[in-house]
């Protein structure tokens, strides 16, 4: 009888071998190291290996979802690997081999490292997973009154402290190493006390900032603002933006509008990022976070070129400006009573049509993605509310996944029949030509097919008077 194996028992059985090939010593100048996996259900055909957010290879799937590369020489650090449109972190020390399991049904939850170095990587995993489950119950926490909030958030942090130290202890990892296992637990703490003050008060109502204790940000002394190894880690990444967000808060808001303010306290938070930060690739980072969110929240045109000249004055690296400059001028061809720029979609049967063909009435525009259930959920239910009480206006979905087959699978669950849905055939191409990088993104279009607000939300509260 033929045995048959699951594909995790190939993947283990290929780290086996790969543990066994791996026992012999390496010269001081012997940088090999070795990086494969397998892929369950793919969305794709390749993998992309990254460092710093910049590919340096594509691995290819097999005709068996496998894929597998030898680096002659790795320098070791902290890479990513990305199956799109979902993406994970590695660490490579000197000469390890390691392989990785992945599932895209269940990204994150189904990843397994094997292999040499692959404990430690298990334990990031583990502490991601540890992050995202608390994320999930952070939202009443944050309307706790101080005392209780601080005691929630210790708590938590202290558990997951405990856990850091039994797993440093165990696998005796290295000092490199263990600047990432320390900042995969306490930049997201630290990270829950910038933003305390800010969705306390948004959801409650109620000011905290002048009654907190004189200790409570007396973290950020002993904090390292300039670590180049982690510019491209995401919890050091959200602390170092939620941090600025607080630093670059303009106090005196009422005699501003709400254009204005955006300027001001966006130019405000580069201006504390250039003080701040003196390591150029971290400061780089946080400018063109910065410019994203100024430029992706704030559509008031005027202020655009305003803002552009400060953000090259603070700005040396080439490369970030470009990237900004053109989504700035994606967004100059996104104004009102400009034509909408044509783009590619699939129908639910998998055919290409042009989006000029669908836009044959006003048009509400909207965006979702199986990786936002919850936004998916909420903006169906909002738009066929919406369709009742606006009947002139025709309601269009756009998924951004990668996936068809997903994309139809998720519409088979609910009960979304009576809006038409299509799916991006290029989320590059959306990208450049809407500007589009979220989901959490409404654009209303007038009957020829020309732009009527193509930067509101669905859940604005004042949405409606779009469809005046």
């Amino acid at each position: 009888m033929k045995k048959i194996v699951s594909p995790i028992q190939l993947v283990m059985a290929c780290c086996i071998f790969l543990q066994w090939s791996c026992q012999s010593t390496h010269s001081d100048d012997d940088f090999t190291a070795y990086f494969g996996g397998e892929v369950e259900h793919p969305t794709s055909n390749k993998v992309f290996f990254c460092k710093d957010n910049e590919v340096i290879d594509t691995l290819y799937l097999d005709c068996q979802n496998r894929f597998f590369l030898k680096f002659d020489s790795l320098v070791p650090g902290l890479y990513s690997f990305k199956h799109e449109p979902e993406y994970q972190y590695v660490y490579f020390d000197k000469n390890d081999s390691l392989m990785v399991h992945i599932n895209t049904v269940n990204f994150d939850n189904s990843i397994v490292f094997c292999g040499r170095g692959d404990q430690k990587n298990n334990f990031l995993m583990d502490m991601y997973l540890r992050n995202e489950r608390d994320k999930n119950s952070m939202f009443e926490v944050f309307d706790q009154p101080i005392t209780p909030f601080i005691n929630t958030i210790e708590k938590s942090f202290k558990a997951n402290k405990l856990f850091y130290e039994k797993k440093k202890k165990e696998i005796n990892w290295s000092d490199s190493f263990d600047n990432i296992a320390k900042a995969s637990f306490e930049y997201q703490y630290y990270t829950k006390k910038e933003l305390y003050p800010i969705i306390h008060e948004k959801r409650t109502g109620h000011s905290v900032q002048n009654q907190l204790p004189s200790s409570f940000y007396r973290f950020r002394n002993q904090l390292n603002c300039n670590d180049e190894s982690l510019t491209s880690y995401s919890p050091y990444v959200m602390y170092l933006t939620h941090m600025l967000n607080n630093l670059g808060d303009i106090p005196l808001k009422k005699n501003l509008s709400e254009a204005d303010l955006a300027l001001k306290t966006s130019i405000n938070k580069m201006r504390i990022a250039d003080t701040l930060i003196k390591n150029q690739k971290v400061r780089a980072m946080l400018m063109e976070n910065v410019a994203f969110t100024y430029l992706l929240e704030d559509q008031n045109m005027g202020n655009n070129q305003s803002f552009f000249e400060t953000y090259k004055k603070y700005v040396t690296d080439k490369a970030s400006e470009n990237d900004i400059l053109d989504l700035g001028s994606a967004i100059q061809k996104m104004k009102p009573g400009l034509p909408l720029p044509d783009i590619l979609l699939f129908d639910r049967e998998g055919q290409k049509v042009h989006s000029s063909d669908v836009l044959n009435s006003k048009t509400v525009i909207f965006f979702w993605s199986t990786k936002s259930y919850s936004h998916m959920i909420a903006a169906h239910k909002k738009i066929m509310a919406l369709r009742q009480r606006h009947p002139a206006y025709q309601f269009i979905a756009i998924n951004l996944d990668r996936s068809h087959g997903e994309f139809i699978q998720e519409l088979a669950k609910y009960k979304f029949e009576s809006i038409p849905e299509y799916r991006c055939a290029d989320f590059e191409d959306i990208h450049i030509k809407w500007a589009i990088t979220k989901v959490h993104r409404t654009m209303v279009i007038d009957d020829h097919q020309l732009i009527k607000n193509a930067f509101t939300n669905l859940f604005e509260v004042d949405f409606e008077k779009n469809l005046e």
